[in-house]
């Protein structure tokens, strides 16, 4: 006898991250499977919240959307067998053509306009590709990959990919348009 495998749909994940037993866990949905992940160490942390800052400034100067960090659900993908995706996300912005309404206690339901990511030496190289091709196929226009270790950004759009690092501009083209900072500038030292 063949056992059927079970997947968790993004309600009944929300249903179960909302108990106090998966109150302090980071936790995501990828394809209808709950992942933990690690606890961000203090680098993370310190590098989440310069960038944070520095988008969030901008885009309240000249009212753009909202900016969110701390992870909150991005629901990526609604799948008829419960194969649902809810990424949480370092840092993501999401337009005033959204029309959101104010801000509830539901996760999003669609891909953000950015999404910022801080790489971590937990991450693996393959989840985070996948993570971005989810991201891309919601309608993500614009994705960051911060590499504090090696100082860096990784790019990406549905063109394709481009690394910067120290002196060079990290634009926020199209979608935070006028947005540039140095890399150098997100680092701490």
């Amino acid at each position: 006898m063949a056992i059927q495998e079970q997947f968790i749909s993004a309600d009944r994940f929300q249903d179960l991250v909302d108990a106090p037993e998966y109150q302090d866990r980071v936790l995501e949905l990828v394809e209808g499977v709950i992942v933990e992940m690690p606890k961000p160490k203090r680098i993370h942390g310190v590098v989440v919240a310069r960038l944070t800052m520095k988008i969030a400034n901008y885009v309240d100067a000249n009212d753009l959307g909202e900016v969110t960090s701390g992870d909150p659900g991005f629901v990526l993908e609604r799948n008829t067998y419960g194969r649902d995706t809810v990424r949480g996300l370092d840092i993501a912005f999401v337009s005033n053509s959204k029309d959101l309404g104010p801000p509830d206690f539901n996760w999003y339901e669609l891909g953000p306009d950015l999404a910022v990511e801080v790489i971590s030496p937990s991450n693996k190289a393959d989840d985070i590709h996948f993570k971005v091709t989810q991201l891309l196929d919601a309608g993500t226009r614009l994705i960051w990959l911060v590499y504090p270790k090696s100082r860096t950004v990784v790019s990406h759009t549905a063109d394709g990919a481009k690394t910067l690092r120290g002196d060079d501009t990290l634009s926020g083209g199209d979608v935070l348009p006028g947005f540039e900072l140095r890399v150098s500038d997100i680092f701490p030292g």
